[in-house]
């Protein structure tokens, strides 16, 4: 059964063929985004097919459905919070799935890799020498399992009983929104969120913080954990840590940094002066998808220890055996069925070495740098009053003549879709519409950014007339 049509080994030179194509398309930007073939139309608007067509013509047409479809890798891929898809972490992608170990239970040298993966992320980001960790699907899956560990810290019967008391938990006004869902799936309610201002630097206002948890207090609310961001998603600004810290300990809060996005850069000469107090949070998350630069998807949390996490997941199934000390990968996150996430960045670190890594992440912040200095330089162009901490800089085009600059971005917004030249997502700051750019990608180089400022003004200067 499943026996491929022709000799195996003509299908993986096919295959190496093909990807190797694919890694050289991704070295340069092309010059638009394809349309969708009627031919690839047509393959997906199929039926079941009963027989197979072989793998050959099914490599061939995914293939075909990958290249026209939007690509993060793409050097001018400046949209959200993209990944890059670091070769040799496709290539662990394809060992991890060849093997389709599962690491909920101790899986030998998988099992130790993943431990190791863990500890070499906590060590390049200062965080802990030794760091625990588990690699899960996202962002969203490591920031809910760090308010579970908090929550069972807090009530060790939550488990049973559940939480009958109102809780409180903190993050800034411009966290990010999976913290919110994190806090409704886990049964305290979106109430008990508590927005925090921000600084003129847009950063947590700690004074605030602290002030919001007196109250909390004063009314009966239990603080249960703050949420400090490492890199928020609209600005990339750094909360404050080591001084919400200082208020996490006075009051026995659990601290959970979320530096999904923006914890890599801890790991840089250039940044890491602004992540101090980041060695001193309970737990944090890191999205190694976004600014690791390996395939998607491959998170972590970290902690100090295991032993949160334990009284948090852990069971004594009859199924499951536990001949060790060392607690089972089920008994300390949410899932059962767990790939070898980690072995991308295994192999990445593994590979290149934490320098090369440091390196990219730097040169990113640079282009940054670049661009909110090319603006500062262009009367036609705005950006915020704080420079970038990381990689995202909010920027607004606003020649003379343009009275709605918010609209007038949205459009070029709309244009950029239509245009294909680049890919660029807008962000709504202080109620105004902003172009967005954020870099993320290895690949990206200041050519690239030298064509975003040319794409931004070309399609803002054919539309300029309907907004003066």
């Amino acid at each position: 059964m499943f026996r491929f049509q022709g000799d195996r080994s003509n299908l993986l030179k096919d295959l190496a063929t093909r990807v190797s194509q694919v890694w050289s398309s991704f070295d340069s930007a092309r010059e638009s985004e394809p349309e969708i073939s009627t031919k690839t139309l047509d393959v997906l608007s199929g039926d079941l097919p009963r027989a197979g067509r072989g793998e050959t013509v099914a490599l061939s047409q995914a293939v075909d459905i990958l290249d026209q479809s939007l690509a993060q890798s793409r050097p001018r891929f400046f949209a959200y919070i993209g990944s890059s898809g670091l070769e040799i972490g496709a290539v662990a992608d394809f060992l991890a799935s060849s093997y389709d170990i599962n690491l909920a239970v101790d899986s030998k040298a998988a099992t130790l890799l993943e431990r190791q993966a863990a500890k070499w992320i906590g060590q390049f980001i200062g965080y802990h020498d030794n760091a625990k960790g588990l690699f899960t699907s996202g962002g969203t899956i490591s920031n809910i399992t760090a308010l579970a560990a908090a929550r069972t810290k807090r009530f060790p019967d939550a488990r049973k009983n559940g939480v009958t008391v109102p809780v409180a938990i903190y993050c800034s006004a411009e966290a990010h929104y999976s913290n919110i869902r994190g806090v409704e799936l886990l049964g305290f309610g979106s109430s008990a969120v508590r927005s925090i201002p921000i600084d003129a630097d847009r950063r947590m206002d700690v004074v605030a913080f602290e002030a919001a948890v007196k109250e909390d207090l004063a009314n009966g609310v239990v603080p249960l954990a703050v949420i400090a961001s490492s890199g928020t998603t609209l600005t990339g600004a750094i909360d404050p840590l080591d001084a919400i810290a200082d208020v996490c300990e006075r009051y026995q809060i659990w601290m959970h940094v979320d530096g999904a996005y923006g914890a890599p850069a801890a790991g840089t000469a250039k940044a890491k002066a602004l992540f101090h107090g980041i060695q001193r949070a309970d737990s944090v998350t890191i999205d190694a998808h976004k600014w690791l630069f390996v395939p998607k998807a491959c998170s972590i949390v970290l902690m100090k220890s295991n032993e949160p996490l334990v009284r948090t997941f852990s069971h004594n199934e009859a199924y499951m055996p536990h001949d060790s000390d060392e607690p089972n990968a089920v008994d300390i996150t949410l899932e059962y069925s767990r790939p070898v996430r980690a072995l991308k960045m295994w192999m990445g670190f593994a590979t290149h070495g934490a320098d090369e890594f440091e390196q990219a992440i730097t040169a990113n912040i640079e282009l940054a740098e670049y661009t909110y200095d090319r603006c500062v330089a262009d009367a036609d162009f705005r950006v915020l009053p704080n420079r970038p901490q990381l990689s995202i800089v909010p920027i607004q085009y606003a020649p003379a003549g343009v009275k709605d600059v918010s609209g007038f971005n949205r459009r070029i917004y709309e244009e950029i879709l239509e245009d294909g030249r680049i890919y660029l997502s807008p962000a709504t700051i202080d109620g105004e519409i902003w172009l967005r750019p954020c870099y993320t990608n290895f690949r990206t180089s200041q050519a690239d950014v030298d064509a975003l400022f040319e794409v931004v003004r070309d399609l803002g200067d054919k539309v300029a007339k309907d907004f003066s």
